[in-house]
């Protein structure tokens, strides 16, 4: 089974031009195994120690932007220089809970934008990202 993961894992990078190193092939497995996911750069660094698999966090943070310039992933800015990588690149949104650094989707039908200001000229609008902050209610 775990052969045959690797296979697909290899196709995969390779259809998005990219060469399915040793490396890239258990960040993939490690990433992608679990469903959807938002994973920072260390999360995933220490994900990859864990399971044995030799890295840097240099290593992790190129092949995850590579990934993301692949298509393979998607890049939520939340807090400040806090980024998280998102394995679900489907249009759809996003509760970020603070305090916990914990990220939850919401399917896009949850939504309805409209209302969205012209484009300058020459642009268009590639999506839009919608993040709801959530907190703890306090007790009273």
């Amino acid at each position: 089974m775990a052969h045959a993961r690797e296979v697909s894992l290899e196709a995969r990078l390779r259809d998005c031009g990219l060469r399915p190193t040793r490396q890239r092939i258990a960040l993939a497995d490690l990433l992608f195994a679990k469903g959807d996911r938002h994973l920072t750069v260390e999360e995933l660094h220490e994900e990859a120690v864990n399971a044995g698999v030799p890295v840097s966090l240099a290593t992790v943070y190129n092949t995850l932007h590579q990934f993301t310039e692949a298509g393979l992933l998607r890049v939520l800015a939340m807090e400040g220089s806090r980024t998280y990588f998102d394995t679900n690149i489907s249009d759809h949104h996003h509760f970020f809970i603070e305090g916990e650094n914990e990220v939850l989707d919401i399917p896009l039908s949850s939504i309805e934008i409209g209302n969205l200001p012209e484009p300058p000229e020459g642009m268009e609008i590639a999506h839009v990202d919608v993040i709801i902050r959530l907190r703890s209610k306090k007790s009273r």
